[in-house]
């Protein structure tokens, strides 16, 4: 969610995001506080992350030694809460719009494809093949539709100067 929000929104997703995240804790926890602080730089890692062309941005996932049932579980829940920012970050009508336009409209239908996503029954490698082919496409493609959500964070303003 974190990633999609940050391409319709930028840094002013933030506080939106982060109180979405935190929802239903309670304020005066200090382990919230702890969570605040390393959401916060987490939050501030992805954004310039995905503001740099061919950054270091990657998906926030587990680690390769982790089980590959586990790996392509959260793979599909990446996606989930990625669809998730994108529908739910604003921008009604122009998201709208931008969302059933290529190429955005073609990555959403992947990675709605991604959520059904399982480790298969076949060749190991074939597996560990395939879900790295996974992950740096939804690392391009964040990239993408960061880039392609531009204009949506650029704020518009009638005291623009044109030269």
């Amino acid at each position: 969610m974190l990633s999609s929000r940050l391409a319709i929104a930028g840094t002013g997703a933030g506080f939106d995001w982060l109180q979405t995240v935190l929802e239903g804790t309670d304020p005066a926890n200090a382990l919230r506080a702890e969570c605040e602080v390393m959401l916060s730089d987490l939050f501030e890692t992805a954004g310039r992350q995905l503001s740099e062309r061919m950054s270091e941005f990657s998906p926030l996932l587990p680690d390769d030694a982790d089980a590959a049932e586990t790996r392509a579980e959260a793979l599909g829940r990446w996606c989930e809460g990625y669809l998730h920012g994108l529908v739910s970050g604003g921008h009604e009508g122009a998201m709208k719009e931008r969302l059933s336009t290529d190429p955005i409209a073609d990555i959403i239908k992947d990675m709605l494809e991604i959520t059904r996503a399982t480790s298969g029954e076949g060749d190991e490698e074939d597996n560990e093949d395939a879900y790295t082919e996974l992950v740096e496409y939804l690392r391009v493609a964040a990239q993408l539709v960061y880039e392609e959500l531009a204009d949506l964070r650029t704020p518009k303003t009638d005291d623009t100067v044109v030269h």
